[in-house]
């Protein structure tokens, strides 16, 4: 029975390859030479994750340190050893997670989005729409794909995170490339949303991509140059900030290294947490208390199904009322039911700084700021 099934997928693999073939072989070469055209040059400054360079005709991606794509507009185009040619641009794709997606969304390329892996949290209306009326289908989460909907979509290429559950041995019997996207990885703000450049090479949408990761930088940047200043003036002081909450007995706290505690430091605050870590760790509640007990401000992520309360924060937990930040009620909060906080942040990483600072540092935003995903609970 299972052979039957990987040859069933091999096949419609091939059919689908042949169609891709079929449908790109008008385009000779990736610089467009025999219509003048010239692709948009790509630099990566921030990201760390994936590197790019232009060589005989082709554009050489590097994922990770061991995944490597040409991509090329010659179907038949010979590449270097160790590489996987890619035919851009790539009419359709899956997105495993919403960061992936977020890059789609950024470049206003929903069109070529084919499969998501569900909805959960998603608030964008085109989004919904497509997969309403079955543009983009959802085929299930990972450790749990459903093949035969994965094949629906006809993805050129699919978008993983090898960091998540895998469930991609059936996808590779199939041939379809698999492409990792490890935005998540990245411990800078900037270097998150740089991967909009990524997702704009394989979609031929780089000059756009370049556009929209321009303006990313100079808000962010603007913002962060004038935190600066002020913390460089007499004046200037860095409150302090900690972050989470107990789940079921522990704290996850993010590391002094995360990508939000870089976050917290361009908009001019302390994180409690000053190790080297990334990740994080679990912690004991008396081990977070030692830490945060005198925190200023106090930042909670979730997706609380009611109108979320300083009643409700002690009620989780009693001895959250122990805290300061708790006490003078400068508890910082997002609901991600409420806002499209995993669809887009990852592309917004300078209204995040921004939200931040409007609390942190009031004086440096317009009067009357209301954040877009952060605000004073």
């Amino acid at each position: 029975m299972m052979k039957k099934i990987v040859y069933g997928l091999m096949m419609a693999a091939l059919l689908t390859a042949g169609c891709q073939g079929q449908r790109n072989n008008g385009n000779q070469s990736v610089d467009g030479a025999e219509n003048g055209e010239k692709l948009a040059a790509v630099t990566v400054d921030y990201a760390t994750g994936f590197s790019v360079r232009d060589s005989a005709g082709m554009r050489l991606v590097d994922v990770g340190g061991s995944d490597r794509f040409a991509l090329t507009r010659q179907a038949d185009a010979a590449v270097p050893a160790g590489y996987r040619r890619v035919v851009v641009p790539i009419r359709s794709t899956i997105c495993m997670t919403a960061l992936q997606l977020s890059n789609f969304t950024a470049l206003g390329a929903h069109d070529v989005v084919t499969g998501i892996t569900g909805t959960k949290n998603l608030q964008d209306a085109d989004m919904l729409q497509r997969v309403k009326d079955g543009r983009t289908v959802k085929i299930g989460m990972e450790g749990e794909f459903d093949t035969e909907l994965i094949l629906a979509a006809h993805p050129d290429v699919i978008f993983i995170s090898p960091f998540k559950r895998g469930g991609y041995d059936a996808i590779q019997e199939t041939g379809i490339t698999l492409v990792p996207h490890l935005g998540y990885k990245e411990l800078s703000p900037l270097g998150q949303a740089e991967w909009v450049k990524l997702v704009g090479m394989f979609i031929g949408r780089e000059e756009e991509a370049n556009a929209v990761f321009e303006g990313i930088e100079q808000r962010y940047n603007g913002l962060k140059q004038r935190v600066d200043s002020l913390l460089a003036s007499d004046g200037g002081q860095r409150p302090t900030v900690m972050s989470g909450e107990m789940h079921y007995g522990t704290w996850h706290a993010v590391g002094g290294r995360n990508y939000l505690a870089q976050l917290f430091r361009d908009a001019g605050a302390d994180y409690v947490i000053h190790d080297e870590e990334t990740a994080g760790e679990n912690l004991e509640f008396e081990k977070m208390y030692a830490l945060a007990a005198e925190a200023d401000f106090w930042r909670i992520l979730n997706s609380y199904p009611d109108e979320f309360s300083y009643e409700a924060l002690q009620a989780s937990e009693p001895r959250n009322a122990l805290f300061k930040a708790f006490r003078e009620r400068k508890v910082i909060y997002s609901n991600m039911r409420l806002s499209p906080y995993y669809e887009l942040s990852p592309v917004e990483p300078d209204v995040l700084l921004k939200d931040f600072v409007a609390i942190f540092h009031p004086e440096l935003v317009e009067k009357g700021y209301v954040g877009k995903y952060y605000r004073l609970l």
